[in-house]
């Protein structure tokens, strides 16, 4: 774990212009809040911050299509994934919204410092524009093939195949949303980000810094993307919804989504500041804080490349120390796809499974998209949930608490005499959260929660293997004591590493065995935390029955338009 006195931990901001899925949960904001717990299970000094992107051509898009103004779909839809991400356990210290005045200012701010540098080139260029609406088409206004591709449903900022960030006029055969018609080129000006100035500084801050380990995807995307050549990128949009572009020559021009949304960090660390009475500047401008974003892979280039050639143009802030981008995840063999309905949106699995959130995180978690495109069935969801949450950990977690009460009415039994076998386990157990804190501090979450699942493994054998049950009818009631004594270290452990991954679960597990102030570095064999008394067994996890996938499944293909 670095050294740095703070660290500043941010996960994407999602558009405000609909619920989210199960792919967002696993691409982003699972990792973040995984990575966010342990560092506070570390006592370090943390914000976790995020908000709603409520800006861009998909707003107006989506108000348009169902008949309400931008600013009712932006506060129907900002209030409804706040309260997602709540009941999912994500833990942002400040949850924060693009339309909010704070934001506006600290983006007007940027453009203006960097406009008052002359970093910015002014120039006048053909753009796609729609003669029947009588407007210009950015970004997500315009549809066509894509020329890297070929793919014929890319948008004009991305083609969401093969993940190429675009420019409208890019577009082969491009079509407006707005009136379906061919668009012409009509002359524009706008303001550009010449990135092609900040190639050498990308070169060093990203290929040639030897102190950072990027992913494998995200140094290759964004290697690949410098090695093509840098061009500049317009940070201005003709379009009525956004950030007005503070200059007296920009009148009807908003500010583009990926130059303000960003910032959005920034305005939300400054919004969390002053509820808190905190200084915000040193999580975002001191050297001692460590910046981390977590995000999709379709949001490495704008993280990697355009967001910290602001930041560095800016000369006061902070360069992201890493960018742990996941890959996408796909559902029941085929792309999520919100257009076609061919998603598990994450209200509609809380009406279904409202105690169950552990149960999607750890899933989700196990088989996060981390180096590859992944697959998520409800078939195995159901397994891992049955096989591994119950019959595994609640397991393990139930038969030492019901022994406990059963032999020593719930107190824990003193050490006595262990054998080697006793002393291999103890000493194995107090070795796990080391070996978590290592994978989770590489952003191998699904390694950390494997790891994490396989203390439960190894404690539920030796259990069965030890048979304290056998034992006590032979009167060896010291080494049934050994046995339950050992036993409840590794479930008071597991109630600690749980914690980033399963944090229901984890304050059920610290309550029922009286460790709610411990810590990750608590734990050593040489001083061993345990807890004098153990409470009553409460059901942690519970079946999930093959009617409920079968619906579910039902409900998936009913659903897809």
């Amino acid at each position: 774990m670095s050294l740095k006195k703070r660290h500043t931990i941010t996960a994407a901001l999602p558009y405000a212009n609909g619920p989210i899925h199960i792919g967002h949960l696993a691409g982003a904001y699972i990792p973040a809040d995984i990575y966010a717990r342990y560092l506070r299970l570390l006592k370090k000094d943390i914000i976790f911050i995020c908000g709603s992107d409520e800006h861009g051509a998909a707003i107006p898009i989506r108000a348009k299509k169902e008949g309400l103004s931008p600013k009712k779909i932006i506060d129907k839809y900002h209030f409804e994934i706040k309260k997602t991400f709540e009941d999912f356990g994500i833990s942002f210290d400040n949850y924060s919204r693009t339309s909010s005045k704070i934001h506006h200012e600290t983006a007007s701010i940027f453009f203006k410092n960097l406009n008052e540098k002359e970093l910015f080139v002014e120039k006048t260029t053909d753009q796609l524009f729609d003669q029947k609406e009588k407007q210009f088409l950015a970004d997500r206004f315009v549809t066509g093939s894509c020329p890297k591709c070929g793919h014929e449903e890319a948008f004009g900022d991305q083609c969401e195949k093969c993940g190429s960030t675009l420019n409208a006029t890019d577009l082969i055969n491009p079509k407006s949303i707005l009136s379906g018609n061919k668009p012409v080129l009509k002359s524009t000006k706008h303001w550009f980000l010449p990135l092609n100035d900040y190639v050498s500084f990308l070169k060093k801050w990203f290929i040639y810094d030897n102190e950072k380990v990027w992913k494998s995807n995200v140094f290759g995307q964004v290697k690949s993307w410098i090695d093509d050549g840098l061009k500049p990128r317009a940070i201005t949009r003709d379009l009525d919804w956004g950030i007005p572009v503070p200059h007296e020559d920009a009148q009807g021009k908003v500010l583009y989504v990926w130059f303000d949304a960003p910032i959005g960090y920034i305005s939300s660390t400054i919004e969390w500041a002053r509820k808190n009475n905190k200084d915000w500047e040193p999580y975002w401008q001191d050297l001692d804080t460590e910046l981390i974003h977590f995000i999709g892979k379709d949001n490495i280039v704008f993280h990697c490349i355009i967001f910290p050639c602001i930041l560095h143009a800016s000369e006061k802030y902070i360069l992201p120390k890493n960018v742990p981008a996941n890959e996408f995840l796909n559902l029941e063999g085929r792309k999520i796809s919100t257009s076609k309905n061919w998603a598990i949106w994450l209200n509609d699995y809380m009406k279904y499974f409202p105690d169950m959130q552990d149960s999607l995180r750890y899933v989700l978690t196990t088989n996060a998209p981390e180096n590859k495109d992944n697959d998520f069935t409800w078939k195995d969801f159901q397994a891992k949930n049955n096989n591994e949450l119950v019959a595994i950990l609640g397991n393990y977690i139930n038969r030492v608490a019901v022994l406990t009460q059963k032999y020593f009415q719930g107190v824990t039994p003193k050490l006595s005499n262990m054998d080697k076998n006793d002393e291999d386990i103890i000493s194995k157990a107090y070795l796990y959260p080391k070996k978590v804190s290592d994978s989770i501090e590489n952003f191998k979450f699904r390694e950390a929660v494997n790891t994490m699942m396989d203390l439960a493994r190894m404690g539920n054998k030796y259990l069965a293997d030890s048979e304290p049950w056998k034992l006590i009818k032979t009167s060896n009631k010291e080494k049934v004591e050994t046995i339950i004594n050992i036993s409840i270290q590794i479930c008071s452990i597991l109630s600690v590493v749980s914690e980033p991954f399963l944090p229901s679960a984890s304050k059920k597990l610290r309550n029922q065995f009286n460790v709610q102030n411990i810590y990750w570095k608590d734990f050593s064999k040489e001083k061993p935390l345990i807890p004098v008394k153990i409470e009553k067994s409460e059901l942690i996890f519970r079946k999930i029955e093959d009617d409920e996938i079968d619906f579910q499944l039902k409900k998936l293909n009913d659903s897809e338009k």
